[in-house]
Parts: C-alpha cells; structure tokens; sequence
C-alpha cells in the first residue's frame, strides 16, 4: 500500500470528474449510498483518518455472558447512528462526498451471511447495549485497522461479516493474549500460527502484525469455509477447531439429528460465538436502537506502510515519525523488543501524515538508527560466560533479556545487547527470522562422569590434560587443590553441558520450575494484555 496523491493532482481531478459523470448518469435509479466511490490503494487521498480521542492498544479483551438477561431492545427501521451523521435524513452527496463515504456504510452493504435469531443473539445484544463504554473504547481501536480488514474481505469476495470476528477475538486489542496463548486482534494459537507463516521468535510475532495476521485469518476462514460448506460452520471451527466440528456434525448424522450450527453439542464458549458476531451484526446495522453511537470512520486507509532497509529503535523510529511510541507500537504491535529488524521486519506501518514526516526526518537523521542488537551464544554456556565473550556485565544481560538466576542458555539462543563500536552491522536474516532464547538450569545442564587416574597415581594436572578439562575446573568440581597428586585409580567427577537437544532426566517438579522459569524469560514484550480463555486453533 503506498501513499495517496495530492487532493489537487491530475488523476485526483479526473477521478472526481468520473465520478460525477457517473453519479449524474445514476441519479434516480439507486440510493446515494449505491454510488460511493471506492479509491483504489494508490490514489487515496492523503488525509490522515482521525481517531476518535481515547483509542489505545490496551483495554478490554472479551466480554463475558455472565449476568446478561434476555431482554433486548425492540427492533425498528434503520438508523445509522453513526457520530456526526443523520440517519433520519438523506442529504445529496457530491462525488467528493462519495469517495469518502462512511466505512460503516460499506461494511452494511456487504453483509451476506445468514442471520441467527434466538435467546443467545438477544443476550448478547442487551450486553453490548448496556455497556457503551466498552463498546466505545472497543471500536475505537478498531478505527486504525478496519478499513484494511474491510479491504482485504472484499478482495475475496468475502462477507463483510468477517471483518466484525476481532471485535469478538480481541475487541480489536492488538496486543491481546489469552490463557490458551492466543494472541492477536484475530487470537491465533501458536502451532496455528505458524501452519499459516506467522513468524514467532525473540523479535516478533506475526500473529500480533495487523497486516499478516488479517491474511492468515481470511486464508483460514476460506479453507473452513470449503471444507464444511456454511459459514457458521466454518466459524465454529474457527473457535474450536474443524476436527471438532465434523466429529459433532458426524456425532448428529449418526443419532438422526439435524447437522447444522444450531443442532450441535458444542463448549459454551463456541455455542456463544456466531451469537456474540450476530449481535455486533445488529448493532452495527442499526446502533441508535441499542443506544450505542458508533465513531465515524472514513472510507479510506488509515495507514501505509513504509520500507525500511536497516535495523532501527523504535523509539527512534517514533520520534522520527513525530509519534508516541504508545501510537508506533498500536500499528507495529508485532515487535517483541525495542529494536527492529530489517532484515525480518522490513516495513513499518505509518498514519499517512506521518510517513512522510519519517521519511524527511529519517533521511536528514545525522546519528546511527539502531543502539541494540542480537548476539548468539555459540554453545550452552552460563550467563557469566556469555557476559565475557559478548563483552557486557550478567546483570546488563540478565535485565535485558529478563534470564532468571539460575539459567543457562542452550547453544544458539540469542540476547538483546547493546550496539558497540565492534558490532555496527545489521542483524543477518538468518537470525531475525530464527531468534530463540532458550533456558536450562545449570543444575541439569551439568551432566555427570567420572574418570580415573593411572594405576600408578599421577598429578591431577596430567589427568585433566588427558581427558581435555581445564586444571582449576577439574580440582573445583572435586574439591581438590590444583597442584594434587592422585592416588591410583583414584576416580573423579568431571561435570559438562549435554549436547544439543538431549535433556537430562528431571522430575515433575523440575519440569514445572523449568517451564515457568523459561516463559519468565521469554518476555520483553513491549506490551501484554490478558484476553478472555480461548480455546480453540
């Protein structure tokens, strides 16, 4: 996506004047909301879309059923109740006027899918209403990335419908994880993730990139969509997941019962979900009857995105971009730390006022662009060890990368340091796209064996030597002096890192401590916010 052209160039002018031709020659035949038009991708306008004041990337994550009655509000005509809009009135809209037509309106005349009706979709719709706040806060944040969503829906001639499932994954947080490890505005899980190339490592995670998640959700939607042949189907798969689904519908065919969505025993939380989308779906139809006002959005992007060809801060790139790095991170939420990587995240995403002010800042920017980058432990190894070669303190590297006492690092697991005069280049595309950081503790990193002197006793110095130990660790692991003799056949314990991949054997307890230890460590998330549990994908 590329920033749009002047409001006063050439193929401005001439889309305006095509449009009016065309709505001249529609008048009387269609609603004026029928002759919108859409701007492609290379000629939108370069008017920044304001949000609404109070959006962020943190807040509320999912709603829960619990205490909602029954009751909902009585149903009339249609009302927009959009902000700023009347919907009891039709005004005359110029070309002008079209082509910036609200986003509701078109998210509106996309919706396909069936409608659900019943106690569930009632409950769910007097939660939404009673709770306008939340509501609020919720699409606000969805105001930075709906016109991408809604764009990529209708490219594949998908149901707007779609576009709505993040206000039921995520409301629209970004940031949003769940108790199951979902995470993203669209609550992929981990394995699901990477079965659709979204990259997870130490120094990002796509299943929080707004743009690479959106494709990897459709591309899912799509295959659960051919696979069962029904759109609430495919959305209880998408919750709960397809082998679940055609068990249930297989579990029905086999007792005589009906096999749609309405029919199948299924958790609470699936049997909730095309429900929960279905009132999202009423409200966004018709928000003045359920109270609720709905922001205004303009039909256009909201950002662009923006190549980027070495490694840079992110609170460089912010300032350059005359942002906070609260907002920076809202569109790039994807990164795990405050460096980014060229050669793994090779574009940023940018509102389009402020892209341009990167672009001019960037290239007057006198300074270096990156103060951090990675360092990879060439084999397993203490934390001590690692601050020597590496050439900082433990405690810079145990804060850094957040290493609990204790840890050691496996062979190949990376850490965030500063960038000195001997590391100036780039991180390789080798390590942005396979950073890990990897924990063992060094009580089970130590395995065991023992060795013996000759028969005729020997200095421990000539032992060590034989069997390539260093002197002063062999006497300490033994506790003996390094300048000892050795009786004949006397045994010694020689201490080592397991190789790559093996494990020593470890109770549960062990296991237990290890996997907290080692989640501790894989943070530095530059923000985490819990969702609702999630069970599915």
């Amino acid at each position: 996506m590329t920033a749009g052209r002047p409001p006063h160039s050439p193929l401005w002018l001439a889309c305006i004047a095509l449009a009016s031709l065309f709505h001249s020659a529609s008048a009387g035949a269609t609603e004026s909301a029928s002759t919108a038009v859409v701007w492609p991708d290379n000629t939108a306008p370069p008017v920044r879309q304001p949000l609404p004041s109070g959006a962020d990337a943190a807040g509320d994550i999912g709603p829960d059923p619990a205490g909602a009655g029954p009751a909902r509000a009585e149903r009339a005509g249609p009302a927009d109740g959009t902000a700023g809009t009347d919907a009891d009135a039709a005004p005359t809209q110029t070309p002008r006027d079209d082509a910036r037509a609200d986003l509701w309106q078109r998210v509106r005349r996309g919706f396909a899918l069936p409608d659900l009706d019943g106690d569930l979709v009632q409950r769910w719709e007097q939660w939404y209403s009673t709770r306008p706040d939340y509501v609020e806060r919720m699409t606000q944040r969805g105001a930075r990335y709906l016109f991408h969503i809604v764009e990529e829906v209708q490219k594949r001639g998908l149901p707007t419908e779609l576009a709505l499932l993040p206000f039921i994954e995520s409301a629209f947080n970004p940031q949003a994880l769940s108790v199951a490890s979902a995470s993203g505005i669209w609550q992929f899980m981990p394995a699901t993730g990477r079965d659709f190339d979204l990259r997870q490592n130490l120094f990002r995670d796509d299943r929080r990139d707004v743009m690479a998640s959106t494709r990897a959700a459709l591309d899912y939607l799509e295959s659960l969509h051919r696979m069962f042949g029904d759109w609430h189907l495919a959305l209880a798969a998408y919750n709960w997941g397809q082998g679940n689904v055609q068990r249930a519908l297989d579990n029905a065919r086999r007792s005589g019962l009906q096999a749609g969505y309405p029919f199948l025993r299924m958790p609470d939380e699936t049997r909730n979900y095309v429900p929960k989308l279905q009132a999202v779906k009423n409200i966004v139809l018709n928000p003045r009857q359920f109270q609720i006002e709905l922001p205004a959005l303009q039909n256009h992007p909201y950002f662009v995105a923006v190549e980027i060809d070495r490694d840079i801060d992110v609170a460089l790139a912010a300032r350059l971009a005359g942002m906070s790095v609260d907002d920076f991170q809202a569109l790039n939420p994807q990164l795990n730390k405050p460096l980014v990587l060229a050669a793994g995240t090779p574009q940023l995403l940018l509102p389009y006022d402020n892209a341009e002010m990167f672009r001019d800042s960037l290239a007057r920017h006198p300074g270096p662009w990156a103060s951090w980058t990675a360092w990879v432990a060439p084999r397993t190894m203490r934390l001590a060890e690692a601050a020597q070669l590496s050439g900082f303190s433990v405690e810079q590297l145990r804060s850094l990368n957040r290493i609990p006492a204790g840890m050691m690092l496996r062979t190949g697991s990376t850490l965030l340091v500063p960038r000195t005069g001997r590391a100036q280049s780039d991180v390789s595309e080798r390590v942005a796209e396979g950073a890990m950081l990897s924990l063992v503790p060094e009580r089970q990193a130590q395995a065991r064996r023992t060795i013996q002197a000759s028969a005729k006793g020997e200095p421990l110095a000539q032992l060590a030597r034989r069997h390539g130990v260093a002197t002063a660790q062999l006497a300490r692991w033994n506790g003996l002096p390094a300048n000892a003799q050795l009786k004949p056949g006397q045994q010694l314990v020689v201490l080592s890192a397991p190789a790559p991949g093996v494990r020593a054997k470890q109770g549960p307890r062990a296991k237990s401590r290890e996997t907290r230890q080692a989640r501790q460590a894989q943070g530095s998330r530059i923000k985490v916010a819990q969702a609702q549990p999630n069970s599915r994908r």
